[in-house]
């Protein structure tokens, strides 16, 4: 446990926000949330108190955490009339570790240190599996002070912690790594399928190709994923698709391309025609199955 118990707020408690808010209760931390969805069983047996609103979790927190699914999300969670923002006092501490417009935290930052208060933008990495067992890397922005005063909440939730620098900074780099991890399954999809068609036990290739400079975390857990079919998620493939298009539209507004990123949403889009926007985004490889006509796993010609 840190040094003394903080009172935490936290907001939005799906997938990922769960076992992150499971992780500071159990540290003994004083938690008051508020999801729009069902309360998951965790929290509401645990000694959280349970509030109506977001801005009942603000009026009783000193530091109040988001984790909910997208840039509007997190708007009206801060700016609605019984949001974040009404029920803030002066040096209270906002983060958002939701995955959003890095253009968008910026304002959202400026209107909450109107407000007297700090805002840090601290999206993750890592998914559902990360969330469990604390091993998220966390890209954080804003100020040093706020993030240092924060940062042991980070350490219940995560390994990787990082101060990239000043707000939308942090965002910027969460959707450097949604690029990255988006093309490493299409590769990783690619090399498969190629082998599978092949008439090699996709299985084995998996692990052949583990033990050299092919290896990945990607291939090492959605690898494992496409061989045996388990696309649960995860990581859904419309939040995947959310990433990537605030990664094009920004690179459009910074005059820069991006072909592969580009290529590995139209992947997730024909996914999507095909009724998988909730399926985990390792099933992108079932685009590329699509067109071969052929999946892995099925017996080679």
């Amino acid at each position: 446990m840190t040094s003394s118990p903080l009172k935490i707020g936290f907001v939005g408690l799906g997938i990922m926000g769960a076992p992150m808010a499971s992780h500071l209760i159990k540290a003994g931390h004083q938690l008051f949330v508020h999801t729009l969805g069902k309360m998951p069983e965790a929290i509401a047996s645990s000694s959280a108190t349970q509030c109506t609103s977001a801005r009942g979790v603000a009026e009783r927190a000193d530091i109040i955490i988001l984790m909910v699914p997208d840039t509007p999300d997190v708007e009206a969670a801060l700016f609605s009339e019984k949001g974040v923002a009404p029920g803030l006092s002066q040096g209270k501490v906002v983060v958002d570790m939701s995955s959003i417009s890095p253009i968008a935290t910026k304002t959202f930052a400026q209107k909450i240190n109107a407000l007297g208060c700090d805002y840090l933008d601290a999206p993750v990495s890592g998914g559902e599996v990360g969330a469990k067992n604390a091993t998220l890397s966390i890209m954080v922005g804003g100020p040093e002070s706020a993030f240092e005063r924060v940062k042991p909440l980070f350490e219940l939730m995560g390994k990787n912690i990082t101060l990239v620098g000043g707000n939308g900074d942090g965002q910027t780099a969460k959707v450097a790594n949604q690029i990255i991890v988006a093309l490493n399954i299409e590769a990783v999809a690619e090399a498969l399928l190629f082998a599978a068609r092949a008439g090699a036990d996709p299985a084995r290739v998996r692990q052949a190709l583990m033990g050299g400079f092919a290896s990945s975390k990607i291939l090492e857990v959605h690898g494992e994923r496409m061989v045996k079919r388990t696309f649960d998620p995860g990581f859904r493939i419309e939040l995947h698709q959310k990433d990537l298009n605030l990664a094009l539209s920004s690179a459009r507004a910074l005059g820069v391309s991006l072909p592969n990123t580009a290529t590995a949403q139209e992947l997730f889009n024909a996914c999507v025609a095909h009724g998988g926007k909730a399926w985990d985004h390792s099933a992108m490889v079932r685009a590329l199955e699509k067109m071969a006509n052929f999946e892995i796993g099925q017996q080679a010609a």
